[in-house]
């Protein structure tokens, strides 16, 4: 991975990234690490497609799960 740093002035600019990644290593890495990059990546995929957007709920989207969210926005339309 490589760093990413927020433009000058402008603090909020990577706050959703820092808040996902924050997630990410609280939840599925639960202080422990990974074997090496293959595993990595698996488990990361296995995490964002198999949980974090199909079952957690989100307080910014008003308790639903991302998948929940966009499901109800697409059968309001």
């Amino acid at each position: 991975m490589i760093q990413s740093m927020s433009r000058r002035s402008n603090p909020y600019d990577n706050a959703w990234t820092e808040s996902f990644l924050g997630t990410l290593k609280s939840e599925m890495l639960q202080g422990g690490c990974f074997q090496n990059p293959s595993d990595a990546r698996l488990e990361i995929f296995q995490y964002i497609d198999g949980y974090y957007n199909t079952h957690r709920k989100h307080s910014s989207l008003g308790y639903l799960s991302p998948s929940q969210f966009e499901s109800s926005l697409h059968s309001n339309n």
